[in-house]
């Protein structure tokens, strides 16, 4: 039998309400033995060969911080891309300073294109949004080059803008290009699953291997940085079944990696889905058997309802958009009801992407009828996001057993900006309506669906206690939740979320040995610098990893 490690600490914060602090937690082959003190845990000290690690006196631990909701694919792919984007990004490899203005914008794309000697290579950018950067369109595009394939995909990762080199090089018809109902070809715009149609033709250099490959290692990078030892890829595959699971078993399936990935299915592959419902229920059936130590497949799988947030194609209730236009839906309502019947039916846990409140309603109305159809209990249904919404869908949620896992951090990034240029300031304000979630006792979850947040999950709960907005200002402020909220969001709520609880998400025995390090206390540090608590590293299963300096 292994000898037992114990880690003692200046604090230990459990999120274990039997026992919510301690200074020591006993280790033996990645499985946490016991919690406490070094005199309580002393009859097992006694009775087995040990250790004492003073490694982390001075600092706090913390169950590993969990994300339920990224997505290391598309981040490899858009970590490879040029970033211009409104919101500085610190990357493990480079920050990119915030472009906020349209001649800004088309001058960093101009000065991008002119330092790529290689006049054939595809120019790719990520974090075009149309608030910050005007309407950039494919005749704005051709002025930048009208020989080098260019395709500016918008924030959302939703949608991508062509100009006609990069429609002539993805060798796509023209004529079937017009008739697609999410192309709009004078544009050069491929939204929902008229970009599927897009990326179909990119494929090839998406996944170039050695590209893909620098991108997934500095998601990993990004997944250590944040303090995870968890991590869930919310829709597999992104693109490519086949190269994504290679490209991630080899990246991930390592001893050197500090963390694990809980993989959910997508319940229809990406783009117009025209296949029988029982192909999909074997398909996502299929990956089970693919399962490893750190790529786990669960019981979850992920559905659609209306389009990107960030791309403001979330489906509405009315009054809707201020200038009219309206959301899509990524799956037509009924598809989404047949395919959520079938999967409900099956005793999977369903994920749910609403963005709008129209979403959430289908999502919910969808919920209302499987329940009265086949009753369930500890169902687990989430809605995921969570972008707008109102008090009385928070009460349905409660009231059939709903979770949700939220992108909180839509608040600090749009909040005033839907507010001026979207859907006033009413609505704008209580996006992501945390503070009535917990007042209906609503398990919830934070996650940052990486790229569309920084994959830092201080920063989320950071978000969730202040509501700062973009300028600082405070947002909403009946819509924050208290710090024990947040941490829970980050750690135990989350590992509910995803169906580990009786794994991870708190420090007893019994747990996977998963802590991550923190130089300050979090319930000892000013709520508005929770997100600046510095990250000593992780523990990943009883083994330290300090991140890089």
């Amino acid at each position: 039998m292994s000898e037992i490690t114990v880690f003692t600490a200046r604090k230990i914060r459990t999120m274990n309400p039997s026992m919510p602090e301690a200074s020591a937690v006993a280790v033996r082959d990645g499985q946490i033995i016991e919690v406490g003190t070094l005199q309580t845990m002393k009859p097992w000290l006694e009775a087995h060969p040990h250790r004492i690690d003073e490694s982390f006196a001075d600092h706090v631990l913390m169950p590993g911080f969990i994300d339920p909701h990224l997505h290391p694919s598309l981040g490899a792919i858009l970590l490879s891309c040029h970033f211009i984007t409104a919101m500085e990004w610190k990357l493990p490899d480079r920050t990119c300073a915030p472009v906020r203005s349209p001649e800004a914008y088309l001058a960093r794309l101009r000065e991008i294109d002119e330092g790529i000697e290689d006049r054939a290579e595809p120019l790719i950018t990520w974090g075009y949004h149309k608030i910050w950067h005007g309407a950039v369109d494919r005749e704005a595009i051709n002025a930048i080059s009208s020989t080098r394939p260019i395709f500016v995909w918008q924030r959302s990762f939703h949608e991508i803008i062509a100009n006609d080199a990069a429609i002539d090089w993805m060798g796509l018809d023209r004529g079937d290009l017009e008739r697609h109902p999410q192309i709009d070809l004078t544009s050069g715009r491929f939204f929902e699953t008229g970009l599927a149609v897009a990326t179909k033709a990119m494929n090839l250099y998406l996944f170039q291997p050695e590209r893909f490959k620098q991108g997934l290692e500095l998601v990993k990078k990004a997944v250590h940085y944040g303090g995870h030892t968890t991590i869930g890829e919310m829709a597999y595959p992104l693109l490519d079944d086949l190269a994504e699971w290679n490209f991630l078993s080899e990246a991930i399936e390592r001893d050197d990696v500090p963390f694990r990935m809980q993989i959910i299915p997508r319940g229809a592959l990406r783009g117009a889905w025209d296949g029988a419902i029982d192909d999909e229920l074997a398909r996502v059936e299929s990956y089970a058997s693919r399962g490893s130590h750190r790529l786990i497949f669960g019981n979850g799988i992920k559905l659609f309802t209306d389009g990107g947030f960030f791309a403001e194609l979330m489906q509405m209730q009315e009054p809707g958009f201020i200038d009219g236009h309206h959301g899509e839906w990524l799956m037509a309502p009924e598809m989404f009801e047949a395919l959520a019947r079938a999967f409900w039916n099956a005793g999977k846990r369903i994920h749910v992407h609403c963005t709008g409140d129209l979403g959430v309603e289908l999502a919910l109305d969808t919920l209302e009828k499987l329940q009265f159809e086949r009753p369930r209990v500890n169902h687990r249904f989430t809605i995921e996001h969570f972008g707008v919404s109102t008090p009385e869908q928070v009460r349905r949620i409660a009231d059939l057993g709903a979770l949700v896992s939220a992108n909180v951090y839509y608040v600090h990034e749009l909040g005033e900006a839907y507010w001026q240029h979207s859907i006033g300031y009413e609505r704008a304000s209580q996006m992501a309506r945390l503070g009535t979630l917990a007042r209906h006792n609503v398990t919830t979850a934070l996650h940052s669906d990486f790229t569309m947040a920084p994959a830092l999950p201080l920063n989320s709960a950071w978000v969730a206690v202040n509501r700062i907005a973009e300028s600082g200002a405070v947002i909403g402020p009946e819509e924050r939740i208290d710090l024990d909220a947040a941490m829970r969001a980050i750690t135990i709520d989350a590992a509910y979320v995803i169906g580990m609880e009786h794994e991870i998400g708190s420090i007893r025995a019994g747990k996977k040995a998963d802590f991550t390090v923190l130089e300050a206390d979090p319930w000892e540090t000013p709520v508005e610098n929770l997100k600046d608590i510095p990250i000593w590293g992780t523990v990943f299963e009883g083994q330290p990893f300090p991140i890089a300096k």
